[in-house]
């Protein structure tokens, strides 16, 4: 898993590359979590152009981001999904809480 970052105006843009699921969860979380707690924005889009692979621990772990976020009144949002990460995330709902943006 590789995870870049950066901000501009108000959002925070995060890129993940490479597979979300049980091995990468971990580092996944906490780096996350370190971007939100020393970044200053008002809303997080995720581009996963570059997702190559995403299981239900990845799911879960996209969901405890928005749980962590929306306790602060901060919007996550999903952008260029892979192939593979849409068909997870349209059979899992995640769009309902994670929008889908361009």
């Amino acid at each position: 898993m590789e995870i870049t970052s950066k901000v501009l105006g108000e959002t925070l843009y995060i890129s993940l590359s490479g597979e979300l699921d049980e091995h990468s969860a971990m580092f996944t979380r906490s780096t996350l979590d370190e971007l939100f707690t020393k970044n200053s924005f008002k809303q997080v889009v995720m581009d996963l152009y570059s997702l190559d692979f995403v299981d239900s621990t990845g799911v879960g772990v996209l969901i405890g981001r928005y749980k962590k976020l929306k306790s602060v009144n901060k919007q996550i949002y999903i952008s260029n999904p892979s192939e593979h990460a849409e068909k997870i995330f349209i059979m899992s709902g995640i769009y309902s809480i994670m929008p889908k943006v361009s």
